[in-house]
């Protein structure tokens, strides 16, 4: 697996929600069409803890986050930037989807969550923030960003 395998298996998710709304519907689309244990499930999944044991993800450490954006928003991922985390029981930097953001939840711990949500996808709609929130474990979690765009900021909602 090398970056460009990564970004290639990720484009095709993409590619099939591309010009889709980000909201409720795509949310509950992804886990039926996609969910734990599937085919295309497991092979990010694969991908993301190989990446990470190459050391070409997750690359960068700050308060307890390890974190790294593989991918830039480019036409090959149909405009979606794609970072990937790993946090173990803690509270991530508050931050802003101008956008909206998709998120695919890879628990390594059975029973860690990610803002309250076991393993799976989770939308988030343009204009909506949150402080992300690893509990009971340690999880992954790849987020799609369109266009790459996130706004960091002071709050602590």
């Amino acid at each position: 697996m090398s970056p460009d395998d990564f970004e290639h298996l990720v484009a095709g998710v993409t590619g099939q929600i591309a010009g889709r709304a980000l909201d409720e519907a795509l949310e509950h689309w992804l886990n039926a069409t996609w969910p734990h244990g599937s085919t295309t499930f497991n092979a990010l999944e694969h991908a993301c803890r190989l990446g990470v044991e190459q050391g070409w993800l997750c690359n960068r450490e700050a308060g307890g986050i390890r974190y790294g954006r593989i991918v830039k928003p480019t036409p090959r991922t149909h405009a979606f930037s794609v970072d990937v985390v790993l946090m173990e029981d803690l509270v991530g930097p508050h931050h802003v989807h101008p956008n909206g953001e998709i998120d695919l939840i890879m628990p390594i711990s059975e029973q860690a969550r990610f803002d309250g949500h076991p393993a799976g996808w989770r939308v988030y709609g343009p204009g909506s923030a949150h402080c992300p929130t690893v509990s009971n474990g340690q999880a992954l979690v790849l987020y799609l960003l369109p266009q790459g765009a996130i706004e960091f900021t002071k709050a602590n909602a």
